[in-house]
Order: structure tokens, then sequence, then C-alpha cells
């Protein structure tokens, strides 16, 4: 009926892309270390750990990476079966060679996910996108709802409300599909044919000092017990945020002014795109 695919790209080199937010260099030793931290510490367990397990993950690192960490990654696909790891040269072979791959599927639709390589999914993820099948021959769901854990200096956990984010399935017929990656994510937004999931939290954004967008929106009081039940990451990163987390009772006021400035963006995008702000 349907073959679902949850895409992600890694170390893919781009030619405007030599420096983070910071001017910091990427691609670098350094940057590989860190990043494959982040990886194997909340992204791939969190995955791993889905309850449905009907889906294929593409990962697509590029050729160049240090032989120490393809090791890294072979090690990886020995855990888990549905794990592809797909070695490309650079950033402009990345829809391509998604869809080479896609074409080898005769299923009637395609689903696909995106995934970054720093964030984590509720084990209840693929589930959910996948109850949301219903022959639709293109479909966007937007999983609004989500949570976001700041990992350095000051650990918090806070939920998060943000349409049109990285985490966009689409389900689409198998004739020449798009792929939810053919446009960035937030291009979503000019999209008529898609459905709007609240009140589902199944992902949750990782903010760490190598963001391009480096800061901790969340809001409201999370259960980490809770949390930890569905978020499944590795059990030393756990321990460590169970251990050091910042309680929301000692960050009311920011979890205040996120609550409003995410309810207040939503309603305006909300808004816009009813009012034809957004075409496409």
């Amino acid at each position: 009926m349907f073959k679902h695919f949850l895409i992600t790209r890694f170390n893919l080199r781009k030619a405007d892309w030599s420096t983070n937010k910071k001017n910091v260099a990427v691609l670098t030793e350094e940057w590989h270390e860190n990043r494959f931290e982040l990886f194997t510490n909340y992204c791939f367990p969190s995955v791993k750990a889905q309850t449905n397990n009907n889906f294929l993950w593409l990962v697509f690192f590029d050729t160049t990476t240090p032989e120490k960490y393809k090791k890294v990654v072979a090690e990886l696909q020995k855990e888990m079966e549905n794990f592809v790891p797909l070695f490309i040269d650079g950033m402009d072979l990345f829809l391509p060679s998604i869809k080479d791959y896609i074409k080898n599927y005769k299923e009637e639709y395609i689903i696909t996910s995106g995934l970054d390589n720093d964030d984590c999914l509720s084990n209840l993820y693929v589930d959910e996108v996948q109850k949301r099948f219903n022959n639709q021959s293109f479909m966007a769901l937007d999983f609004i709802d989500g949570y976001t854990i700041q990992t350095q200096s000051h650990i918090k956990v806070g939920k998060k409300l943000h349409q049109y984010n990285p985490f966009i399935s689409l389900i689409e017929k198998n004739e020449n599909p798009r792929t939810v990656c053919d446009v960035s994510h937030r291009i979503w937004k000019k999209e008529k044919r898609i459905l709007q999931v609240r009140n589902v939290r199944t992902w949750s954004s990782v903010i760490h000092h190598e963001n391009k967008v480096n800061e901790f929106t969340g809001f409201g009081k999370v259960n980490i017990k809770k949390f930890f039940d569905q978020f499944i990451i590795s059990e030393k990163q756990r321990i460590y945020i169970e251990t050091n987390y910042i309680p929301v009772s000692k960050w009311k006021l920011q979890s205040l002014i996120n609550y409003c400035d995410d309810h207040w963006k939503f309603k305006v995008k909300n808004l816009k795109k009813s009012l034809g702000f957004y075409k496409g």
C-alpha cells in the first residue's frame, strides 16, 4: 500500500556552507565529533526505539566523511536493520539521490518524513504519521506540538509550538514523487494540501552550541519521567538531563514570554495563510 521513508542529511558539502552563524568552521574534525555525539545520543536511539518499524531511514553522508566516522556508521547499521546510510558527493546530489533510491519501490503511495540529525523523535512518531494515511494523493502532515531541550549551559526541557517545522511528512502517490525534501520545511506554508495536527507531541528539537538558530524557546511544565518514557535517548544523556535540568519554576518569566511568542506566531501565520499571504 505505502512505503515510508525517514530522510536525514548529515554532513553533505555545500558551496555556501563553510561556517556556522558564529563564523566557526563546519565539517572539521571537531564538528564531526560533536555532531556524531549528538546523533548517537539523541537522534539514533530515538529512531531505533520506534514502536512501528515499518519504515526505512535514509541518512545521507558525504563521500568525504572521515574513515573513523564511516566505521561508526557501519557499527550503527549493525544495530538497526532499517537504518540505511548512503554516501553521496555533496549536497547537489541530495534530492536526486533520494528520488533515485525511492524509485526502486513500487508501492502505490510514498510517505517521506524529515528529520534533522541533531533532533529526536517520540517512539510513537512513525505510528502517528501512518495513522493519518488515508490514500491521499498528496497531503503534507504538520505535527505542530512538540518539545525542545537545551543541552548546554543551563539544562531545560520545555514544550514547543511550531508549524511548518523540520519534522513535516508528505503522503503522495508514487508517481514521480516530490518527497518532503523537495523544498525547505518553511516553504510548506504555501501548500494548501497540508493537515495541521495538534496536541500530539511527536518530536523534540535539541538546542546546542552548533545550532544555526541557537535559542531555547520552550515553555511550560514537562514531566521528565513521562517525557523519557517516549523519547528514548542514550542512557548517559538521559541520566545527565534528569540530574541537571532546571524546573520551569526557576524560569517562569522566560516560559511565559516563550508561550506568548509561540502562540502569537501561530495565530499570525494561520491568519496570513487564510488571507492568502502565502502563495505557491
